[in-house]
Formats: structure tokens, C-alpha cells, sequence
């Protein structure tokens, strides 16, 4: 076993997923806990986690220094390295931020953590506090242009310390390191599979006799959630798909064939296209919007619940396609970051009636999609593009309105049918456009006029945790671009979006 200690990162348990893929038990640890959880479980290893803190920052997490004398093989990364620099002698200030690809520079190619890795490398960073001094008992192992100290160890006292994320997918050795850490620890390797046995099983366990009522949207994790409660209770499940029409045009269809595959269970369908919209009104702020629709999705499925109890159908569960993405992003752990409230995570209301049921709260993006290639879907329910819960609501930058929201959905067919006529759309992990609320000068034939720019955001990515913009071939940019001004009324111009994830995020709000 691998004890990892939570200091708040995005990715702490992601971490832990990588080292099961490779076949070792990992459990995470608050650092308040850790030094007792350690004397307890006996690890072969310790991994401190990053975290949006300072080392510096009143309250930031930290962790008893006596943890660095154990004997057990350590690998420090970004704010675990930064923590132990700190704790140790060494020099930590608040230097050059760095988020996004780096690459990373072997200086001494005898280390164990660095077996196997060329001399340079992509690595992905996620910074703001900069090693400008490592304690004295340590050696350089790894440089970047910007970070002299990228990489560090102690030899003597198995501390292996890393400046950037070897957990994340877009780092190109990062599984390497890992399983480099795993055999200076001495660790036995096993396999690791997803049982989804074991996930419907546990549904049928929590559920028992009561029914479930189910927030279907027709996406990926909606209906992968879905299947797997119909799969375990049956005609207990109530699905329920609301048609509010922030949604790509066709979705109530495609929910309608979701159901029609699965068999034996039929949702219902509720359209509340002018109340939502209605609602919306005047609201500009993203956190206040995904809140609006979260309460609104509340309301809608306890008057149905209300509805099957009086019919004799007791209603305890409200099921959703949460994923562990969702829940980082919503402040899932004592010392993370708030990234922004998930409409199914934090926008929900404090008081709900129903309790929540999400199978696949634990589980990120790919690992779903294999979860639903298990259950037998057809490729067009397991890979059909992510879309967010609040839908275009958060790709309208500031208000809603009936005449934005038509521009927006206009906008995004265009961009569908160009990546699909072209062979890139299932390349792709997420493209769409955002009103962005600025306005620029155009020309249109002899006159002039300010029209909103639209900025295209097209992203390659596996789990979510992090994300490249991806290469599009240029006439394909200006064969969109040309499209979206010439088609879609009052738009003055196109931007192309090129931040990586981070610092950005996927969607603009």
C-alpha cells in the first residue's frame, strides 16, 4: 500500500488512480491524520500530495516534520515538494506561476525516479510558490527553463521530490516516475478492473425496496448511471429527462432512444423551455446560474417524486451522473480549491428531500466510457461529446436571452458540422463556441457595425483533469470562422482558444 496525503490538489485522487492502474492499493490521508495513519497501516510508501496553498499562507496545510524520518520511500509533488523544502532548510518563495507544459530536463541520470526517461520531456505544471534553494542533504535531478529545481532527491532518506504532475496524462513519462516510485518502495504490482458487478450490486444493496428517480440528459454519465440502476432494481428506476432548452437540439430524442436500447423502462419527459428561461432573466454571473438551474432541477424532480408516492411508488433516491471531476471541481476535499459549483454537486439546495444516489461519483470521464463499453452500449451513447449540465447557459457569457441563446445554438451546429465533415469530430474530446460578451468592430459589404466575438474552444483530453487545445488544421479554423460571422447574425468575429487546462478551465464559466 501507497498512503497519499491530501494537501487540497485537483488531482490527489487521480494519483490515487494511477497507482492502482499500475496494480498498488493507495489510500488517502488528511495531513492532520497522516503521522498516525502511517504507525497504523504500515505503507510501503508515502506520496505527498500538491495543493492550492502557500507554504507560507496563516493555515496552510501541513504535515508533523517527524513524517520525513519514518524510513519510507517519499515522493513530494508541487506543494508536497514546496512543503518538504520548506520544512527541511530549504528556500521557498513566491516566484515565477507556471501552468501548462513544460520541459523537463534530466540532470542526473543515475536517479532511480528518473529511470527510463530521455534526457527532455513534456511535464505538466501547476504552480505559483518557486524552490529557490533545496535543503542541503539534497541533489539536483531535474531542470526546466523556468525552475532550476523541478526535481530533487535525498537518497539517503528516500525522498524523491518533483515540481510538477506525474499523475496527469498530458505529463508524457508521468506513469513511469510512478511506477519508478512504486519499485523503490518494494511494492507488489497486481491488476486492476473496474468490477461493474460490484457497482450494480452495490446499488441494488443501498437502494432495497425504495424507487429511484433519475436526472437523465442524455450524456455520457447520465446515461451510463442510468444503465447501470436499471440493471440492478429494475422497474424501481424512474428516469426523468428534463427538456429546459439549454440543451443541443436532439436530445430529448436521443434520451428517448437511450431508453429504447436499455428496454423495460421508459422516461418521462417534462418540458419547461419558457420557466427556465424565464428564470434566467437579468442573472449575469456563472456560480448564480448554475445555481438557478440546480434548484429549478430540485423543485422539477420533487413534484414528481410527490407524484409516484401518491401513486404507491416510494421515492427515496434522486440518481445523477456525477463524476469525481464534477466533485473536485465543487471543493470535494478539506484543503482543495473551489473551481466552481457542478450543478449536481454544489449547486444543489442544503435542503433537499431526496437523498442522492451516484454510482459514479468515484470514477473520472474514460473510466465511465470503459464502464459503459462493459454494459454493452453502442459507441454513439458512450462517445458522444460531453455537454454541460447547465448546457448553454454557461456558454452564454452574462444573460441569457431567448436571441443569445439562438446565436449560441447556431454557432455550435456550425462548428459540429465542420469537425464532423472533416474527420475531426471524434478526434476531439469537447468543442464548442462561447458568446463571450465582448463586442468588436466589423465590416459587413459597405457598412460598419459592433458585434459580439465568439471564441471557438476545442479541446483534447481523456479524464478532464487536465486538457491541450487542440491543432486544428488552419482552413478548418477559417472555414468555422467564416461560417459563424457570415451565418449567425451580429457576431463580428472569431477567436480561437489555445489555453490549456491549466490554468484554464474546460468551459469558459
Amino acid at each position: 500500500m501507497i498512503v497519499i496525503i491530501d494537501f487540497g490538489s485537483q488531482t490527489t485522487h487521480l494519483i490515487s488512480r494511477r497507482l492502482k492502474e499500475l496494480g498498488v492499493a493507495a489510500t488517502i490521508v488528511s495531513p492532520e491524520e497522516a503521522l498516525e495513519k502511517i504507525k497504523h497501516l504500515k505503507p510501503n510508501g508515502i506520496i505527498l500530495s500538491g495543493g492550492p496553498a502557500s507554504v507560507y499562507e496563516q493555515g496552510a496545510p501541513t504535515v508533523d516534520a517527524k513524517i520525513y524520518d519514518v524510513g519510507i520511500p517519499i515522493l513530494g509533488i508541487c506543494y508536497g515538494f514546496q512543503l518538504a523544502a520548506h520544512q527541511l532548510g530549504g528556500k521557498v518563495i513566491s516566484g515565477r506561476k507556471e501552468y501548462g507544459p513544460a520541459q523537463l530536463r534530466i540532470k542526473n541520470k543515475e536517479s532511480r525516479i528518473m529511470e527510463g526517461l530521455p534526457e527532455e520531456s513534456t511535464i505538466w505544471m501547476s504552480h505559483g510558490d518557486e524552490i529557490i534553494e533545496v535543503p542541503k542533504s539534497f541533489t539536483l535531478v531535474g531542470s526546466t527553463s523556468h525552475v532550476p529545481f523541478a526535481a530533487a532527491e535525498d537518497t539517503a532518506k528516500k525522498l524523491y521530490m518533483i515540481q510538477f504532475h506525474p499523475e496527469v496524462e498530458h505529463t508524457q513519462y508521468g506513469s513511469k516516475i510512478l511506477e519508478n516510485f512504486i519499485a523503490i518502495c518494494g511494492s507488489e504490482r497486481g491488476e486492476h478492473t473496474i468490477n461493474v458487478g460490484s457497482i450494480i450490486a452495490e446499488i441494488k444493496q443501498k437502494v432495497g425496496e425504495a424507487y429511484v428517480i433519475g436526472a437523465v440528459s442524455g450524456g455520457v454519465d447520465s446515461t451510463v448511471a442510468g444503465v447501470l440502476t436499471a440493471r440492478a432494481i429494475g422497474h424501481q428506476f424512474v428516469p426523468v429527462h428534463v427538456d429546459n432548452g439549454l440543451m443541443r437540439d436532439g436530445t430529448t430524442e436521443h434520451v428517448k432512444k437511450i431508453f429504447t436500447h436499455i428496454g423495460h423502462v421508459e422516461p418521462i419527459v417534462i418540458s419547461v423551455v419558457g420557466e427556465m428561461l424565464n428564470r434566467l432573466r437579468g442573472i449575469e454571473g456563472p456560480e448564480e446560474k448554475r445555481k438557478i438551474i440546480g434548484n429549478f432541477y430540485i423543485e422539477i424532480f420533487e413534484e414528481e417524486m410527490a407524484k409516484l408516492v401518491q401513486s404507491g411508488k416510494p421515492v427515496k433516491f434522486l440518481l445523477q451522473g456525477t463524476i469525481y471531476s464534477d466533485v473536485i471541481e465543487s471543493q470535494g476535499t478539506k484543503h482543495a480549491a473551489k473551481i466552481k459549483s457542478h450543478h449536481n454537486v454544489g449547486g444543489l439546495p442544503e435542503q433537499m428531500k431526496l437523498e442522492l444516489l451516484e454510482p459514479l461519483r468515484h470514477f473520472y470521464k474514460d473510466e465511465v466510457r470503459k464502464i459503459g463499453r462493459e454494459l454493452g452500449l453502442p459507441d454513439d451513447f458512450v462517445y458522444k461529446q460531453p455537454f454541460p449540465g447547465p448546457g448553454y447557459a454557461i456558454r452564454v457569457r452574462g444573460e441569457v436571452t431567448p436571441e443569445r441563446l439562438a446565436k449560441e445554438k447556431d454557432a455550435d451546429r456550425i462548428v459540429l458540422e465542420e469537425l464532423e465533415n472533416v474527420g475531426v469530430l471524434k478526434n476531439v474530446f469537447i468543442s464548442f463556441p462561447v458568446m463571450t460578451g465582448a463586442e468588436s468592430t466589423a465590416v459587413k459589404g459597405d457598412g460598419k457595425f459592433f458585434g459580439e466575438v465568439v471564441a471557438l474552444r476545442v479541446v483534447e483530453s481523456q479524464d478532464v483533469m487536465t486538457a491541450t487545445w487542440a491543432r486544428l488544421p488552419y482552413e478548418v479554423l477559417q472555414k468555422i470562422s467564416s461560417r459563424i460571422v457570415n451565418e449567425v447574425p451580429g457576431i463580428s468575429r472569431v477567436v480561437y482558444d489555445i489555453s490549456t487546462k491549466p490554468p484554464a478551465t474546460m468551459e469558459w464559466e
